[in-house]
């Protein structure tokens, strides 16, 4: 969808962003389709001449891609229009432009016109029948456009509804046993209970931040530190954790509160149920301008848990997977794999220097 050019986030209109390569790969498949179609409709005996299938094809490629580049220049203007405006002033647009080409077509025709370049029909016509064709094709292209946006719209309310829902819910049975924690700390390591109730507020105050809020990566790290030294108080040695996460930028941006959850998945299922703890590796690289982060915790042997936690659990793996597509589409995947007792979940996604550092 089109995206503000100071924002990546922010959907300004339901026109896509023509100058992205994966929009103008589908302009000229679509347009190639048409000259198919067009050619095998032509109900005379060179409707099936690959000469004459050529010739459709220039001319609708010309249309098309001259579209696209116009709708590309203009694209800043049109973001300011609206979607009723936007809407109106594409139709428009691809309406004069088809007008241009058909006349120029017209004029060829008519000084070189021999054999395929011939048009067998008059001015009128000719203007008629392509106007008739671009306009019926542009208004299921917008309407294509329209529905896919109002689609990303309900995908990102649903997104952020999710994570509002997963900002709302630090696992009450872990805000209870860090409160224990601190009440245990208050008469024997006060400067550490101290430390510890100053973690859990700054863990509060940025999962009550707004659901969609992109942060630094750096933050998001801060958030994770947080979140382990209060479950350190609890586990102590049982839990340690690895860092190495020096290639990734620090102003990468994140859906907020992306890291949070899934460390708080590699503990319950994998530390808290083996008696003897383990370690959580934590791990990032970077590859031209995309960027991998890794988290890997250790699974229990069957049989000597030290307690037998719930299957599944997927929740915050499904959310984070979405809200990477909603920010991200389809550069941003998580991916989660077992082997040799151990669990490792993967995200990819694009480097986009994050505003808020």
């Amino acid at each position: 969808m089109a995206q503000s050019d100071n924002n990546p986030g922010k959907i300004d209109t339901f026109l896509p962003d023509f100058c992205h390569i994966r929009i103008v790969f589908a302009v000229i498949i679509i347009a190639e389709l048409l000259a198919f179609v067009l050619t095998l409709a032509t109900p005379s005996a060179r409707g099936g001449d690959w000469g004459y299938l050529s010739l459709v094809s220039i001319y609708i490629q010309w249309i098309a891609l001259s579209s696209t580049a116009m709708l590309c220049w203009l694209r800043p203007r049109l973001n300011r229009l609206g979607n009723n405006g936007a809407a109106l002033a594409a139709f428009a647009l691809l309406l004069a432009i088809t007008a241009l080409f058909s006349e120029l077509a017209y004029q060829v025709s008519q000084r070189l016109g021999h054999g395929a370049l011939s048009i067998n029909m008059s001015h009128l016509e000719f203007f008629s029948r392509n106007f008739a064709i671009c306009a019926i094709v542009s208004l299921l292209t917008l309407r294509y456009f329209y529905l896919q946006h109002q689609l990303k719209l309900n995908i990102q309310a649903e997104n952020q509804y999710r994570l509002q829902a997963l900002q709302a819910r630090i696992r009450p049975h872990f805000l209870f046993n860090a409160l224990n924690t601190i009440a245990g700390l208050i008469r024997r390591q006060p400067q550490r209970a101290e430390a510890a109730v100053e973690d859990l507020s700054d863990l509060f105050r940025h999962t009550l931040n707004s659901a969609d809020t992109r942060l630094p990566f750096a933050t998001e790290v801060e958030i994770a530190r947080r979140y382990l030294d209060m479950e350190q108080l609890r586990l102590g040695e049982r839990l340690q954790v690895q860092w190495d996460i020096d290639a990734i930028p620090g102003d990468a941006a994140l859906p907020a509160l992306t890291l949070q959850p899934l460390l708080e998945n590699a503990i319950c299922h994998g530390i808290e149920p083996i008696s003897s703890g383990g370690q959580i590796c934590v791990q990032g690289a970077r590859r031209g301008e995309r960027l991998e982060l890794s988290i890997t915790n250790p699974l229990p042997v069957p049989g000597q848990e030290v307690q037998r936690r719930r299957q599944g659990l997927h929740i915050a793996l499904d959310n984070t997977r979405q809200r990477l597509l909603a920010h991200f589409a389809e550069d941003g995947k998580l991916s989660a794999e077992q082997h040799h007792q151990r669990y490792q979940v993967k995200l990819r996604f694009p480097y986009q220097p994050c505003e808020q550092v």
